[in-house]
């Protein structure tokens, strides 16, 4: 007998103290998204003519995308690069990716004056407009997602189509479409692999490209002409800490225990990764000589340091280490690190840089603001909760046997 893993369902009650708490902030989080719709975003956020957008966009969509780049990076490991041991994370990956786009898209409709309006970019498009890019490709995306998420669905419906009643002469067709449609969807999931690699390439700059475009309203230590390589790069970076921390907190909450060998492998890439993007933070600092203005001992500068020191420089050194590497509580705090590190840096973009022309006060978000983003979180929470509870997302120990063992397990019960 040997021990596998597959990915099953988990047997575990819906219902505990945390999710109550959870449960507790999507309501109130929808009572000010309800307010918001229903008055408009005056009555709800400070958002005005200066400041435009707030921690909805910067927080809700700007590093909701980033951190959800774990979809992708580790697609492209698993499915591209055939790194067959990465294979059974790859679900757990996608499914945080599914909820973190749809959440994004969710925030841009809720930060919309005209939300109504939203169709408008499937009609009419403006090939010079970096929003028009970025729109159309986490939409494009966030499609791609559904369909590389459909055959987990089609696995969890094959054998168990069991309509009651009249409706119980379709079992047997509705079960050969599914298999059918399981069949299609993994000969052609490859190809969908590499669209949403490219299209998540591709929408992750497109937002460096809009912070640069917006000139001088950006300070310096942020604004820079290789801002969409810088953002496209943080967001692979920041991929695997998702997944490594995502598939920990699963399994300390699931009671299950975690695949440290497998996320250690992953942890490996990290360092790296993080070398990769401080060289070229580092190097276009000198180049365009804006480390003077660290000199300054403003919000700006120290939130910079912050940004740089605890989000780059000590994770880096962390996931380098052999040692953290093989201690759980050491890899999950080197990923937190990272992932806060590029939470801060979207934040410090749109909130910390940004400062208009004509401002005459600073931007704080309001309650509501801060009530709707964090039911958002909760409620992204509950939902990965129920589909890895109904869905075959979580790879658990499976007994098998090898064919002497099933030979002699016959032989016993003759």
């Amino acid at each position: 007998m040997e021990l596998s893993v597959k990915a099953t369902p988990i047997k575990k009650s819906f219902l505990t103290p945390g999710v109550i708490v959870l449960l507790v902030l999507v309501v109130n989080g929808l009572i000010f998204a309800l307010l918001r719709f229903v008055f408009g975003l005056g009555a709800v956020t400070n958002l005005n003519n200066q400041y435009p957008w707030g921690i909805w966009i910067g927080i809700d969509v700007a590093a909701g995308v980033a951190l959800a780049a774990g979809g992708f990076t580790t697609a492209a490991l698993g499915h591209i690069f055939h790194k067959e041991d990465y294979h059974h994370i790859l679900r757990p990956a996608l499914l945080t990716a599914m909820l973190g786009y749809t959440f994004v898209a969710l925030g841009v409709v809720i930060d919309l004056g005209r939300y109504y309006n939203i169709w408008h970019v499937l009609i009419y498009w403006n090939g010079n407009s970096v929003l028009f890019e970025v729109g159309i490709c986490v939409m494009a995306y966030l499609t791609v997602l559904y369909i590389e998420f459909l055959p987990v669905v089609t696995e969890r419906m094959m054998g168990h189509v069991r309509l009651k009643g009249s409706f119980a002469r379709f079992n047997k067709m509705i079960e050969r479409l599914v298999n059918l449609l399981h069949r299609n969807l993994n000969r052609a999931m490859f190809f969908f692999v590499i669209l949403g690699v490219v299209l998540s390439c591709l929408h992750q700059s497109s937002l460096g490209t809009l912070m640069m475009l917006a000139g001088s309203k950006i300070h310096p230590l942020w604004q820079s002409p290789i801002a969409p390589l810088m953002f496209l790069l943080s967001a692979i970076a920041v991929g695997f800490p998702m997944v490594i921390m995502e598939s920990m907190v699963a399994s300390r909450s699931f009671g299950l225990k975690p695949e440290i060998d497998v996320l250690s492998k992953l942890g490996r890439f990290v360092g790296p990764l993080l070398g990769v993007y401080l060289a070229f933070k580092v190097g276009d600092m000198v180049i365009r000589e804006t480390f003077v203005y660290l000199l300054d001992f403003n919000l700006q500068s120290i939130m910079f340091m912050i940004e740089i020191v605890v989000g780059v420089i000590i994770p880096l050194r962390m996931f380098l280490s052999s040692s953290v590497l093989k201690t759980p509580s050491w890899l999950f705090t080197a990923s937190l690190l990272t992932i806060f590190g590029v939470l801060l840096n979207r934040f410090n973009n749109f909130i910390i840089a940004y400062k208009p022309l004509y401002a005459t006060e600073a931007y704080y978000p309001s309650i509501g603001e801060i009530s709707v983003t964090v039911g958002f979180i909760a409620f992204e929470i509950l939902l990965y909760r129920a589909f890895v509870m109904i869905f075959p997302v979580i790879g658990q120990p499976h007994k098998t046997y090898s064919p002497e063992t099933k030979y002699a397990i016959r032989g016993t019960v003759r």
